[in-house]
């Protein structure tokens, strides 16, 4: 796809974000915040099974971050915990269909961040390296 077509794409999930608000009653919810930019969300799960059943965000941030987080959610939608510990940079840069350069890494990955934590808290795991260099 040329990239105004993934720039496009981006721009809609910003506009028009898909799984956004809270959720009453989650299995698990996470906050992360992004100094840099003031990217600022909370990814809430619903875990039935060791899968995601449902999953919300709620906050505000940046073209890149909001996009990426409504990418994202769609994405995760019954998908197993061990699939969520185990993606990183290249999934998010897969799902934007661009590469975010440096100047935009941390806000392209902030969801996935919050995603994997609340992944590993839920099963009661710490919290991996490769998720705490996102």
């Amino acid at each position: 796809m040329p990239l105004d077509l993934y720039a496009e794409e981006i721009i809609s999930h910003y506009e028009h974000p898909h799984n956004k608000g809270s959720m009453d009653k989650p299995s698990i919810s996470v906050h992360e915040y992004n100094p840099t930019c003031g990217d600022d969300i909370t990814i809430y799960l619903d875990i039935e099974q060791g899968r995601i059943k449902d999953v919300k965000f709620s906050g505000s941030g940046c073209a890149i971050s909001m996009a990426s987080a409504s990418m994202l959610t769609d994405f995760i939608k019954g998908k197993r915990l061990e699939e969520i510990e185990k993606m990183g940079l290249p999934a998010v840069i897969e799902l934007l269909g661009i590469d975010p350069g440096p100047a935009r890494l941390k806000c392209a990955t902030l969801s996935l961040k919050t995603v994997k934590e609340a992944a590993f808290m839920y099963q009661h795991k710490a919290v991996d390296r490769n998720t705490k260099e996102l």
